[in-house]
């Protein structure tokens, strides 16, 4: 089959070298413009262009969608198919209309729960225990398509964001080649999303993560774990800003939400709205990230300082 690939991070990256080392024909790669990046503002290339220039593929990266020189070129690859992965633009019904057979799209959730965004994130913000991958005929609605193929994956107690997401993509690639597969030799069958069951994963903003310390110690601890390494979750302390990077829930019941109930050589302990946390590492504003025994020692935290 002939191949155009859409796609922006890394998760698209590991997926398209995936693609092209197994033997598929992959003609273009459309991804994201060029753009500064960090505080330097260096321009930084869209990791799948990069993959695409080792290999000797045409890259395309259109600021509009409905450009129609872009349109024209993309026409020009008579591809049988477009896959998608974490391209972050919708594409217009001109451009699903292209390929000869579909466009498919591999999704971080176990569609149709989690469309949107961020799904890595907000399903471990909201606490699930099992989240998956999904493949889906695209449809001009965001992430409603059919589905052709799901896998579940379990979500570990202490899982992040960033290792979730790095177990997704490592899963995603032997997936994905199973799905083209199946595709090719015409063994699929499409299913319906269903309508009652659909949640939304909405992009992530710095105001979300504000900890909230009157909330349950699990609430703030999947916070904490679903926006890390971005934007993280934080409080104040003394006025300045302090990201918490990494905590655990103790069974101990808590009186005093925001309270810094006690001081060892693993952290401090704050208090919510029912059992407390052991803050083990946070980010001081103007600060490195270190670990939290290392904080109290240069602060000289104590019991009864109140966050937030």
């Amino acid at each position: 089959m002939k191949i155009v690939f859409f796609g922006s991070d890394d998760f698209a990256s590991k997926n398209l070298e995936s693609l092209v080392s197994s033997g598929h024909e992959v003609l273009a790669c459309v991804t994201q413009p060029d753009r500064p990046k960090g505080r330097d503002l260096k321009i930084a290339l869209p990791l799948p262009k990069i993959v695409s220039g080792k290999y000797g593929i045409d890259v395309l990266q259109p600021k509009d969608l409905k450009d129609a020189g872009f349109l024209e070129n993309l026409k020009s690859y008579d591809a049988d198919l477009f896959v998608v992965i974490a391209y972050g633009r919708i594409l217009t019904k001109e451009i699903l209309d292209i390929p000869k057979m579909f466009s498919i799209n591999v999704h971080g959730s176990l569609l149709p729960k989690y469309r949107g965004a961020a799904p890595i994130n907000w399903v471990i913000i909201n606490g699930d225990e099992k989240t998956g991958i999904t493949i889906a005929k695209i449809d001009q609605k965001l992430d409603s398509g059919d589905i052709l193929k799901q896998k579940e994956l379990e979500i570990k107690k202490d899982d992040t964001s960033a290792t979730l997401r790095a177990r997704m993509i490592d899963e995603s690639i032997d997936f994905l080649l199973n799905c083209l597969s199946d595709i090719k030799n015409n063994n699929i069958s499409f299913q319906k999303q269903d309508s009652s069951k659909v949640s939304i994963a909405p992009k992530l903003t710095k105001d979300l993560g504000c900890i909230d310390w009157n909330k349950s110690a699990f609430k703030i601890h999947n916070l904490i774990r679903g926006l890390r390494p971005w934007p993280s979750a934080y409080t104040k302390y003394n006025g300045k800003l302090l990201k918490i990077l990494e905590a655990e829930v103790l069974d101990q019941d808590s009186t005093a939400p925001g309270e810094i109930l006690d001081v060892s050589k693993q952290g401090f302990v704050v208090g919510t709205q029912d059992k407390v946390l052991l803050v083990k590492r946070v980010h001081l504003e103007s600060s490195k990230p270190m670990d939290a025994a290392s904080f109290v020692a240069g602060h000289k935290i104590e019991s009864g300082t109140i966050l937030g």
